[in-house]
């Protein structure tokens, strides 16, 4: 597994910002960056769905680039799709004791097709019992620029998601999108309810309780 020095942000933001030269110009420099590389994994479902569905069409008229895109495109994986599909691999060996509500987030489902998977893993964790929300699919509010743009929908968007996933009895919450994953940490911790850990899932998938959770003090958190 290699980190290539030369990759940024995805570019998704000056995408959805409508700055289309800033979001070329960024793509250009990732396919640079993983030319060379097999696979490209990336711990966030937007993140991927950019690389996957928007790198195609916004270089679609670069004559240099164009190919270029497509085949990043092809070999790029959200995490938990890369382990599940792609792979055929679930982690072993791994406890977590507890109750854990799972949070969908909407480029990964609805971008990704991206929903068994992540339950696949999970379900080989020693301890770890994985629940649903009443609306497991409802978006969190983030949204990327949705958050910046809107910011009194955004914030009654996530407190409704707060509320669903506190209403499960879950001590801990799992995605696959960290901005998804900040957002909800924040409401949560202002919220002051029952206290829930909020962690990505490759945390819980390589056990590492030591890292600490999304939120915590001293750790940055959303609304």
């Amino acid at each position: 597994m290699v980190v290539p020095e030369g990759q940024t942000c995805c570019g998704q933001p000056a995408d959805n910002s409508g700055d289309v030269a800033t979001a070329r110009a960024v793509a250009r420099g990732l396919i640079r960056a993983f030319e060379d590389c097999d696979y490209v994994v990336a711990p966030s479902g937007s993140c991927a769905s950019t690389l996957r569905h928007r790198y195609p069409v916004l270089l679609a008229d670069d004559p240099a680039l164009a190919e270029p895109a497509r085949a990043l495109a092809g070999k790029t994986h959200e995490l938990t799709c890369f382990l599940a599909d792609v792979l055929d691999h679930v982690p072993a060996g791994m406890a977590w004791p507890g109750v854990a509500v799972y949070h969908d987030s909407c480029a990964g489902l609805r971008e990704l097709g991206i929903k068994a998977q992540p339950r696949r893993l999970l379900a080989a964790v020693e301890g770890l019992t994985v629940l649903d929300a009443a609306e497991p699919e409802e978006c969190c509010g983030f949204g990327g620029t949705f958050a910046v743009k809107y910011p009194e929908v955004s914030t009654r968007m996530v407190e409704a998601k707060a509320s669903d996933l506190e209403a499960t009895g879950a001590d801990l919450v799992l995605g696959g999108d960290l901005g998804c994953l900040l957002n909800i940490a924040g409401r949560l911790r202002r919220r002051g309810g029952r206290p829930m850990e909020v962690r990505h899932v490759a945390e819980v998938l390589a056990g590492a309780r030591h890292v600490p959770p999304i939120g915590a003090p001293g750790e940055g958190a959303g609304r």
